[in-house]
Parts: structure tokens; sequence; C-alpha cells
């Protein structure tokens, strides 16, 4: 019911996921990553269980491959599950099983995965995959986005349009992004609207926040009014 990426880019060290479905709120049920360790999707039927199974293997040192046959192992529906991911080496794996509806499969490349089910053709998989090869310059967000615009334009979900989501984690124990398109007539539309907004207010809120590197984060009262001010809020700390 679903195409997806699973994607890993080495320079920054980034995971990501970027999906949509013809199903209501499939942000919160298929992408899944994991700083310093990857990123999975699990689809057709969903379990979520698979997504933290298969980062913890693969935390454990073992292949995507590994990670997804012994996550599956014990799933009697593993049948009706698609299952993709990547690792902090580039490597990918992606499980389709045997009773899944067609179009189903995946197709993948070094740092990339791209699967899919119920799709109304494997154009949707291979044009997905194309783009993101094309656009390798890109930050990945904007690569995501393109490929999977490009993956609709193929013919995406054979069921139509509902939801779309897109995740990526760098260093942190929580995503840097995390877009959601629960119910929408075009979703993809809707993500690309919302990314728009991330650039513009999230990105400048990641340098602020707490992090690893600066557990306290910007914690300056004059300067975080100043930011207020500069974007018109009257808003002043209690002193």
């Amino acid at each position: 019911m679903t195409w997806s990426i699973v994607a890993h880019d080495p320079n920054s060290g980034a995971f990501a996921v970027a999906v949509a479905t013809r199903a209501f709120a499939v942000g919160a049920f298929c992408p899944f990553v994991r700083a310093g360790v990857g990123a999975v999707s699990t689809q057709s039927m969903t379990n979520r269980y698979l997504g933290p199974a298969v980062l913890d293997a693969m935390a454990r040192g073992l292949s995507p491959a590994a990670a997804i046959e012994g996550a599956l192992a014990g799933d009697e529906g593993r049948g009706i599950r698609q299952v993709h991911a990547i690792d902090r080496n580039g490597r990918s794996a992606a499980w389709t099983g045997q009773n899944c509806v067609e179009w189903c499969g995946s197709v993948s490349s070094g740092g990339i995965s791209v699967a899919g089910n119920m799709l109304v053709g494997e154009a949707t998989v291979s044009s997905t995959l194309v783009s993101w090869k094309l656009n390798g310059t890109m930050p990945m967000p904007d690569r995501l986005m393109l490929a999977m615009e490009a993956g609709e334009a193929a013919g995406g979900d054979r069921r139509g349009k509902q939801s779309a989501a897109m995740v990526m984690v760098t260093t942190e124990d929580f995503p840097d992004l995390n877009l959601r398109v629960d119910d929408h007539p075009e979703p993809l539309q809707e993500l690309r609207r919302l990314l728009s907004v991330w650039k513009v207010e999230g990105v400048p809120r990641l340098g602020i926040a707490p992090s690893k590197a600066n557990p306290s984060g910007l914690t300056d009262l004059d300067a975080l009014e100043a930011g207020w001010i500069a974007r018109g809020m009257d808003l002043r700390f209690r002193r």
C-alpha cells in the first residue's frame, strides 16, 4: 500500500525515510531512523515492531539483510510484509513477502533502497531511484522530495493518494526533520510545502536547541529575545 525511500548520506551521516501511500497517517507507522545506525521502512500490512527490531540488530553490527531476516523470523505474517533498510556502511536490503499485492518489489543502489507494493507498476520505484541518482548534489531533503515526486508521476500507489512523510536524523537521538501529512488530497504537494516551512523555521531552531555537543543549547535570554524581536514578536522572558 506504499512506496518509500530509505537513504544514507555518508558525508553528513544522515539517515532518512520518505514515504507516500493511499492510507491514513503513514508517518505514524512506516518510517524508522536512528542516528549512527540506519533507516528502515516497514510496510504492506505494516508490523511496526519490525522497524525497531531491525535497527537494534544493525546497531549490534548485523547487515541489513541479516537484521531483516532475524526480525521476520518470529512474524507469522511475513508473507504480507515488506521491509527495507540501510545501514551506516551504505548497505541495503529489502524483503517483499510472497503474498504482497502486485505490483510489489524493490530496487537499490549505493546508499539507497526504494520499495513499494500495491503500485501502478515497477516504474514507480525505478523512476524514484533514477531521480535520486540524478540529483546527487542536492541536500538530502530536496533530493528525497524530487525522487518521491518522480515516483508519483510514474504512477504511484494504484489506489490513489492520502498521506506522506519524511524523517531525517543526523547526530542526535531524535530527528532533525520529521514531517507528516496524515490526510490530504495531494500529500506530496503538502509535504513539499511543509519542507519549505522547515527550511525557514525548523533549520534555525536546530542551531539553538540542546544537542549532544551542547546539552543545554542556547540559554542566553537576551540572545533568545533578539531572535523573537527580529521576527516581529513582542515577547520577553520573566526576570
